[in-house]
């Protein structure tokens, strides 16, 4: 029997599921940690922690991502004390280093192999920072870079005490130390193929009207609609998108939060801020925004789509790119690292260059016209993440692999 320990902020996160993989056996025990209360969840317990605000007056300015990650990391290890204290002791913990949890896990259980998640290693250069010009750094370079370097530290200490750590893209792991990227193992999450399969019967009701597979209908999709995920460029782009196709409706996912980079105005939404530049020049009845998704209209979102459209930053893989590419939608998306990793142009989507709206215009339409390079293009994407990133058969497996291979040292 085995005792395993994830640590995550908003379990399950990346573990939603090898966690549950591992649960059912019934040799193993686990348990998961998050901010909140205790729960439970696919049978897994959930013990929660709660944060307390800082004392004390104002710190040093480059301080402020770091403080909550030892505020965080104190809460963490009082709640392993009590673990402790409860006769818990894991053969493994399993944990997103990000928010700074797993710092004084080894002073709690000395020598427990530790695996990370590598989820993002922060830099000056080649990756999002200062890669928008619209969006520059706010602070001058030595500031910013001395920012950037603190937000490494909690990273570069927990993985001091690490046995391994995981990536879900080799883009994602190149961002990390060289010295360090030989104890890194790329493993994606994992998409459910199965699931995530094309439909050609979908509908889905749009306030009054049923759409179908017949309509024509281009997605776009964000956690949060922001400059990361190139949302500022595609709504620059639908003027002369919408002028082109008269009959085309464009579905909008995404809320009005920030989930990465810097928060809009006081008082103003990115949303609003770039539907005000066109709002003059586009049809708003064909534009709809249907805010953030259950999973199951997610997934009929994309079935319906004739033409998605995926832009980021060099930043984190989203997960709907490649869920998007397993239900065989005809994609359109930036020529940046990350995406570049799991599409090649003209084999699996067509890419165009992060800030060129006309190139992005040009591509879309051209999948739009032509019906057989969307079906060459969407079958081979699925066929790339059925061999690749499917859950079941290889990302899953090679994830319980990697979680023995901790035990094993």
């Amino acid at each position: 029997m085995a005792n395993f320990l994830f640590v995550h902020q908003n379990f399950p996160g990346q573990y939603r599921h090898l966690a549950p993989a591992l649960a059912r056996s019934k040799e193993h025990r686990v348990i998961g940690v998050r901010i909140g209360d205790d729960t439970s969840w696919q049978g897994i317990s959930v013990r929660g922690y709660r944060v307390s605000p800082p004392g004390g007056g104002a710190g040093h300015p480059w301080l402020t991502d770091l403080q909550p990650k030892l505020i965080r990391a104190e809460a963490m290890a009082r709640l392993a004390l009590k673990l402790r204290e409860e006769n818990f002791v894991p053969d493994a913990i399993i944990a997103h280093p990000g928010w700074g949890e797993t710092l004084l896990l080894p002073d709690v259980w000395p020598g427990v192999p530790i695996g990370l998640y590598c989820e993002f290693f922060y830099s000056s250069d080649g990756a999002d920072v200062g890669f928008d010009p619209e969006f520059p750094p706010t602070s001058e370079p030595l500031a910013n870079s001395g920012r950037l370097r603190l937000k490494n530290v909690n990273q570069l200490l927990a993985m001091e005490d690490a046995t391994r750590g995981i990536s879900p893209t080799q883009w994602q792991r190149s961002l990390y130390p060289a010295r360090l990227q030989p104890t890194i193992d790329v493993v994606h999450d994992g998409i459910d193929t199965n699931l995530l399969a094309p439909k050609p019967q979908v509908t889905m009701r749009l306030n009054d009207r049923l759409l179908t597979r017949n309509d024509e209908i281009i997605t776009f999709v964000n956690r949060n609609l922001e400059p990361y995920r190139g949302y500022h460029v595609f709504m620059r782009a639908l003027p002369e998108l919408l002028r082109r196709r008269p009959s085309a409706r464009v579905l909008i996912v995404g809320g009005d939060g920030t989930s990465y980079g810097a928060a809009p105005p006081t008082g103003k939404t990115w949303r609003n801020i770039f539907l005000d530049e066109v709002r003059d020049r586009i049809d708003l009845s064909r534009v709809h925004f249907v805010g953030k998704l259950g999973y199951p209209d997610f997934v009929q979102l994309l079935q319906l789509s004739r033409v998605h459209v995926y832009l980021t930053y060099p930043f984190v893989l989203s997960w709907s790119l490649l869920e998007a590419m397993s239900i065989e939608c005809a994609i359109v998306a930036s020529r940046t690292s990350p995406v570049q990793e799991v599409i090649t142009d003209g084999e699996h989507g067509l890419l165009a260059d992060f800030f060129d709206t006309e190139g992005l215009v040009e591509k879309v339409c051209r999948l739009l016209d032509d019906p057989a390079l969307r079906a060459r293009l969407g079958g081979q994407a699925r066929d790339r993440v059925r061999r690749e990133y499917d859950l079941a058969t290889r990302c899953l497996p090679r994830q319980l692999e990697w979680v023995n291979s901790l035990i094993r040292g």
